[in-house]
């Protein structure tokens, strides 16, 4: 089976792990300094603040907003439930705004129309690695007066204009073992606000400045220095990293560009796409549906994925609520039900790639 994504990590994380399983300082120490500085670098900001996890990352930056209940957060409903679950535990209200099918991410139009008296933060998603159109985005949140916290969970390095997704405003990053650039668990926020960028070390180490002088009541949202040294080593190759992602992305798109039914993810203008996911719509014209074809793509040895089935706040958990507020998403609720990610990491060679492309054909003919 070739599947739909792979971990691999070399000598150089498994060096860095033992120096620090050997010098007994395991906790949040230099690794996780010199992991921030790098990241930071690698997103253009004057801050990277390190913690645990992706969905932190995004309760962190909400937190630091100093959101009243009631305040509404616009974000979209085409994304993972870490999204939704943040701005909830973050104690404010979500609403939702329509994707492109273009890039499957939220627009400036959509967010616009759903900006009410109440909205204090607008949250697009960066999803499966291209970037959204946050010069469009950002001019909006300038407009209105609002926050603009960032969703990066999927795409690290992406950027339009040559400007980075996670610098437009508060960026959040996920590390999680699929991802990327992992951690296996871990997370980090960017900024170039300074008095953010305070705030957020403070909240991230139990509300503390200095050992027992309290200022908030925080949180541990401490990340290890175990977790870094698996990312430090990434950070020095992940240019080759979304190479060969994009090249397996272009072998993929060649292959795949004539399939009836079959709409192929594209780079848009401007944009640098870091192939997190190969995300296809299998549309009605196909004659075949994505859960048909994912079958077929397993009986030919082909992992795939369905990344999402169902818009995010679509479950029973989220119904009634008063702080999850719905409408209708024409092109979301088209684009939910066509979706299948196909292999595109790292670990393919130019025959997987190759029969990708032949199950594809195959399983559509």
């Amino acid at each position: 089976m070739i599947p739909i994504t792979v971990v691999e990590f070399g000598k150089e994380e498994e060096d860095l792990v033992l120096e620090v399983i050997r010098s007994g300082n395991v906790a949040q120490g230099p690794k996780v300094s010199e992991f921030e500085t790098r990241f930071a670098q690698l997103i253009g900001v004057k801050h990277a603040i390190a913690v645990n996890n992706g969905t932190t990352a995004l309760v962190a930056a909400l937190q630091v907003l100093d959101l009243e209940p009631g305040d509404e957060v616009v974000t979209s409903p085409f994304t993972f439930v870490a999204t939704l679950n943040a701005i909830l535990e973050a104690g404010a209200t979500a609403r939702f705004a329509d994707i492109s099918e273009a890039d499957y991410n939220v627009t400036a139009e959509s967010l616009a129309q759903a900006i009410g008296d109440r909205t204090r933060v607008l949250m697009p998603v960066h999803l499966y690695g291209q970037i959204a159109d946050m010069s469009a985005i950002s001019a909006l949140a300038t407009e209105r007066g609002l926050a603009l916290v960032e969703d990066t969970a999927q795409s690290h390095g992406s950027h339009q204009n040559g400007r980075s997704a996670g610098s437009f405003g508060l960026g959040t990053f996920s590390f999680y073992a699929t991802k990327n650039l992992t951690t296996g668990e871990g997370g980090i926020i960017t900024t170039d606000d300074d008095v953010l960028a305070d705030r957020l070390r403070v909240l991230r180490n139990q509300g503390m400045r200095a050992r027992y002088q309290y200022e908030v009541a925080g949180h541990n949202y401490r990340m290890t220095d175990l977790q870094a040294a698996l990312g430090l080593p990434q950070l020095g190759r992940y240019d080759s990293i979304v190479a060969a992602r994009q090249a397996n992305a272009d072998r993929l798109r060649a292959g795949l560009a004539d399939i009836r039914g079959i709409v192929a993810p594209s780079q848009l203008d401007g944009r640098r796409h870091v192939w997190h996911q190969f995300t296809i719509r299998v549309t009605p014209e196909s004659g075949i549906t994505r859960e048909e074809l994912s079958a077929k793509l397993a009986e030919s040895g082909v992992g795939s994925g369905i990344y999402y089935p169902k818009l995010v706040f679509d479950y029973d958990c989220y119904r009634g609520r008063d702080d999850v507020i719905v409408g209708e998403y024409p092109v979301a609720e088209r684009i939910v039900q066509e979706v299948l990610s196909l292999p595109v990491h790292p670990g393919l060679t130019e025959a997987d790639v190759d029969t990708i492309v032949d199950a594809v054909r195959k399983a559509v003919a």
